[in-house]
Order: C-alpha cells, then sequence, then structure tokens
C-alpha cells in the first residue's frame, strides 16, 4: 500500500494535486462544509486519475497529518497493490429505516473474501445506532468502521461522495478484500460518568420523554445550570453513559436536539426504555489519554506499523479541546509513529468495535482509531 497525503485549500487546491506522484486507485476525501470549489474537485481528480474510487464526506473539522483544520480538504491518495475495494451506496428514505438502509448496504458488500467495511453516513438523517444494527444483521465476520458525517446544526447541511456523486441523504460503504489487508482499531473517549443512574421510563428509539418518571429536559436543565441557555449546542460538552442492562459495556450518547413543548432530549442514537443514563463530564487531559487509549488498542493488534490511520472524533470533543484539539491528533501520532499518514475528520457519531474482541457500535464522543496497511 503506497499512500500520499494532501491538506488541500480553495486557493491553491488544483496545484498541490500535481506532487501526486503515485497512480491512486482509492482516494479519501474528507471536505469541510466551507470549501467551495468541491465539485470542481470532484471532477479534476476524476480527469487525473480515472481508474480511481472515490469515497468520503463533510465534516466539522479536517484532520491531516497531526493538523486540525476547517475550510479544507483532508486528501489520501492511495495505491492498493494486493487489496481489492469496492464501493456502495444507499439512500436514506426515512430516519425511522435506517436499519434497513444498514442492511442493504452491507448486502450489495458482503462477499467471501471481504475483510473489512467502511461506513459514511450523511449525519443529520440518519438514526446511527440502527444503520450499525443494520450493517451488523449482514456482517456477521466482517469488522466495521467509519462515521456520520459532520454537519451545519442549523441547515443540517450534510454530504457522502462517493465517486462522481456529492450528496446528502446518502450511506456509502467501501468494502476491502484479501486476507493481505492487515487492520485494525480502537475507540475510547475519556469522560468519567458522575452522579446517580437514571431510569429512562419512557423513550421511543432516540427520543427520551422521561427520567425516573420526570420529564427528561427539565432533568437536564436543572443539571446544567446556566448552561441550559445554550442548549442544543452545550450537549455537545454533557453527554450520557448509557447501558441497557449490568453486564453492557457502556456506550456514550449525546443529546442532539431538545423539544421544549413535550420536554424531550432527542439523542444521535437510540436510548431504550429501561436503560440507564449517567450524566458524564471531562477535562482536557482525560479526553486526549482517552485519543491515546484509542491507539494504543489498534496497534496491540498488529504486528507492523500502519500505512494508513484514520480518525473519526466527535465534534463534542473539539469543542471541549478547544485550542488543544491538535494535542488528541498529536496523541495518536506519537502512538502510531511519525511514519503512519493519518487522516480524518470531526463527526457526529463514530462507527467502531471498542477493541479487537468487541462489537461494532455506535459511540458518541470517542475518538476511532483505524489502521490500514498490506501484509
Amino acid at each position: 500500500m503506497k499512500v500520499e497525503q494532501l491538506s488541500l485549500t480553495g486557493e491553491t487546491w488544483s496545484g498541490d494535486m500535481d506532487s501526486i506522484e503515485i497512480k491512486p486507485n482509492l482516494i479519501l476525501l474528507f471536505v469541510s462544509l466551507l470549501f467551495k470549489p468541491k465539485r470542481e474537485l470532484i471532477s479534476e481528480l476524476y480527469k487525473r486519475f480515472p481508474d480511481a474510487t472515490l469515497i468520503g464526506c463533510s465534516t466539522s473539522g479536517e484532520i491531516s497529518g497531526s493538523k486540525v483544520s476547517d475550510n479544507t480538504v483532508s486528501l489520501s491518495a492511495i495505491e492498493l497493490e494486493k487489496v481489492t475495494c469496492k464501493l456502495a451506496t444507499v439512500d436514506i428514505i426515512d430516519i425511522d429505516k435506517s436499519y434497513g438502509a444498514g442492511s442493504i448496504l452491507a448486502k450489495q458488500l458482503e462477499g467471501e473474501d471481504l475483510k473489512h467495511a467502511i461506513v459514511f453516513s450523511d449525519g443529520s438523517n440518519i438514526n446511527g445506532a440502527d444503520l450499525v444494527s443494520g450493517l451488523k444483521s449482514v456482517f456477521h465476520n466482517t469488522s466495521i468502521t467509519g462515521g456520520l458525517s459532520g454537519y451545519n446544526i442549523d441547515s443540517k447541511e450534510a454530504f457522502i461522495i462517493a465517486n462522481t456523486a456529492i450528496e446528502s441523504k446518502k450511506i456509502v460503504g467501501l468494502g476491502f478484500y484479501g486476507k493481505e489487508l492487515n487492520v485494525s482499531y480502537g475507540s475510547n473517549g475519556g469522560w468519567n460518568s458522575f452522579g446517580a443512574d437514571r431510569l429512562v421510563s419512557k423513550s421511543k428509539k432516540n427520543i427520551v420523554f422521561e427520567l425516573d418518571g420526570l420529564p427528561a429536559l427539565e432533568v437536564y436543565k436543572k443539571f446544567l445550570g446556566d448552561k441550559a441557555y445554550d442548549l442544543p449546542t452545550s450537549a455537545l460538552s454533557f453527554p450520557f453513559s448509557m447501558r441497557v442492562n449490568e453486564f453492557d459495556i457502556p456506550v456514550v450518547r449525546t443529546v442532539r436536539a431538545i423539544n421544549e413543548e413535550n420536554q424531550s432530549l432527542i439523542f444521535a442514537a437510540n436510548v431504550p426504555k429501561g436503560s440507564y443514563l449517567r450524566l458524564m463530564k471531562s477535562n482536557v487531559d482525560r479526553l486526549i489519554k482517552g485519543a491515546e487509549d484509542s491507539a494504543k488498542k489498534a496497534v496491540e493488534a498488529i504486528n507492523q506499523k500502519p500505512d494508513l490511520t484514520i480518525l473519526v472524533s466527535c465534534i463534542g470533543r473539539r469543542l471541549l479541546l478547544k485550542q488543544l484539539v491538535e494535542e488528541e491528533v498529536e496523541a495518536v501520532e506519537e502512538v502510531l509513529g511519525i511514519n503512519s499518514k493519518i487522516t480524518g475528520f470531526y463527526s457526529f457519531g463514530e462507527i467502531a468495535p471498542f477493541g479487537e474482541s468487541s462489537p461494532c457500535e455506535l459511540h458518541n464522543q470517542t475518538m476511532t482509531v483505524t489502521t490500514l496497511s498490506e501484509c
């Protein structure tokens, strides 16, 4: 596997692509919503590399090397030498049909030699937990990583890239085929739960109406205090830990929207009735340590340095880290080594197993790490 990486800006993107010397058959693109010439970029890439598969999505911040940027494109040109890949897409017809969309996408990619699947979805029109459940209903022995695209909170604008298509309300998947693929992954948060468990006493999929028999929004606002005036934005810094039963590994769930009329909390993924929520908080040091631990999980499972590392980190982490956001990427780089090319984006949901022996989950507020190489 050969990888060349670029961070493109709106002013110099065309000339910067002249530096690509390999013949890529796969191009990975994480594109800012503010990057205006995205269609011109896609057209130019196809002229230069007509045999390449293009895949990517919109972001809430682009990761390229150890840098985090806005208004750019993180481009990774990849020449696969032993492994083949296949792209598939599915439309998001309705958020309530997210499970079916995941199942349909997985069926398009399933095959005897399928080793790994990377999935990116429009982040504003999907139930991420149902999407992952649909993927897992088909992919029994195939690892899955990816994420939900960054989007504009006010306009809900988001998009995915699938070859020449730049579209919203769509999911794109990329299957990697061949035993020569060396893939590993890790996911960690760095958040600490505190206080008492709150019983979800009334909910419907990702909408929670009551906690301990009380209006869910009322309970949440009492906890947030003055920060409640900034909802739903402030919710990105105060997620919940969720467990369905006492034997589950807790997953993090973020409030994506609120409904003042019925006093409900609208989460980024399902929160079943009868599950338990516990409030969470963090600080800069714990988040950076969480990113480091994600990278350590990933490298423990492989016996070589990866050629490409894909990071998907939550927008809530970026809001909390602020000007120190690059330190979580640098923590990953220190574990992986400077020779591994790093790309990625800030998301509204991360798709990955916790570690090598865990099932894939939809996460919020984590740093997920996927490493790829050929052996």
